[in-house]
């Protein structure tokens, strides 16, 4: 082995470890949005709800399908957990403006909001998807948020989903998720 290949499989482990964490929170994030997506629909929300609902499902399973299409990259990994995570968080404000103001729908709103802020804060300028310590933060919050939407009855525990499409990935969306 040569001395270039020895130190580049620190910095391979260390991708590949950060983008199984940054993975398994958008993959998350991803059945959150899709869980309540389902939710609204079996509940018979109104079309609206159901069809933004709908939407943050599909691009939240298109920032997971980028991200496993993709060569480990701490950065772009971060921003695709980051993306699902703000996807999620809109298909929590279509659960809660399907369910009202009470406690558990506002309370698993704001847990999505945080998750969303917290991948937010990993995939920004300060950690690009490195900083331990805002990773730990965000699977911290994503757990959070994933807790306070089984309380609210949006999501459950090995609960199975129908197949949903991530839809078509255009320039112009690929774009605006900074891809």
């Amino acid at each position: 082995m040569t001395d270039r290949s020895h130190d580049e499989q620190p910095e391979t482990d260390l991708r590949a470890g950060l983008r199984a964490g940054h993975a398994a929170r958008a993959k998350s994030a991803a059945f959150r949005a899709a869980s309540i997506c389902h939710y609204v629909e079996r509940h018979d929300a109104q079309e609206n709800v159901v069809w933004k609902a709908a939407h943050a499902a599909r691009v939240s399973l298109q920032a997971l399908a980028v991200l496993s299409e993709s060569a480990p990259d701490p950065a772009a990994d971060s921003r695709c957990a980051r993306n699902a995570a703000a996807s999620a968080a809109q298909a929590a404000q279509m659960g809660k403006l399907h369910d009202g103001e009470g406690e558990l729908a506002l309370a698993a709103c704001r847990a999505a909001l945080r998750a969303s802020q917290a991948a937010s804060a990993a995939a920004g300028r300060d950690g690009l998807g490195a900083d331990e310590a805002l990773n730990t933060a965000a699977d911290e919050a994503e757990a959070d948020a994933v807790a306070a939407a089984e309380r609210a009855g949006w999501m459950r525990p090995g609960q199975r989903l129908p197949e949903m499409s991530a839809g078509m990935r255009s320039p112009e969306l690929m774009s605006m998720m900074h891809f």
